[in-house]
């Protein structure tokens, strides 16, 4: 199979930073925490996937100190995402990667779905299409795979909204771009999202 660079987009895992919205019911350090488990889940399930090198796309730099004690694997390699909204920080590192692989897959690490026979999956459909799209349940997407690059797939939108996945693929539809729509996976986000999580992950609400 052609490699397929995956890249991961991630925020250092730190109280207060880290997953805001669960905060009130994990505290700040119970929210990093369960944000250094879904991150640590992310990179395994990217290697174990064995299709490209893995990229780890981070805010602040990975010198900064809120990465410190953070394990990342050697074999994964790391990058700055830069300044400017998530959209110019996505289409920045979007473009650098196919510079260097013919195909891409963006991802996150907010979904505890995403697993390595996913990420095999998409970039096995990009062999026969231009991009590939997993929508979440709440509006957004976990992952896009591009084999090209347009500016237009990420200017100019409300991110965050329950608009962004169908916004995306109707621009690429006016790109003219083959597009593969994959299974419909979730985020976890919210409290009502902790449902989700792997039954061994031990995750303790804040009294």
């Amino acid at each position: 199979m052609t490699p397929t660079r995956i890249l991961i987009f991630a925020k250092a895992p730190q109280p207060g930073v880290a997953k805001t919205r669960l905060i009130p019911v994990l505290g700040g350090e119970g929210a990093a925490a369960l944000a250094r488990r879904m991150l640590a889940n992310t990179l395994h399930a990217a290697l174990a996937a064995r299709i490209g090198p893995v990229e780890l796309c981070v805010s602040p730099s990975i010198d900064d100190e809120s990465w410190r004690g953070i394990a990342v694997p050697t074999e994964v390699e790391t990058s700055d995402q830069g300044s400017g909204d998530l959209g110019a920080r996505m289409a920045g590192a979007s473009a650098r990667a196919l510079a260097k692989s013919p195909s891409v897959l963006l991802i996150g690490t907010d979904c505890v779905e995403m697993h390595a026979d996913l990420l095999r999956e998409a970039a096995l459909a990009l062999r026969a299409q231009s991009t590939v799209i997993y929508a979440t349940a709440d509006g957004g997407y976990a992952l896009l795979g591009l084999t090209k690059f347009s500016p237009s797939l990420f200017s100019a939108m409300t991110w965050s909204t329950a608009t962004v996945a169908d916004e995306t693929v109707v621009r690429i539809r006016k790109l003219g771009w083959s597009l593969h729509v994959g299974r419909l996976l979730h985020d976890v986000d919210e409290a009502a999202d902790l449902v989700l999580l792997p039954k061994e992950w031990v995750i303790n609400a804040a009294i």
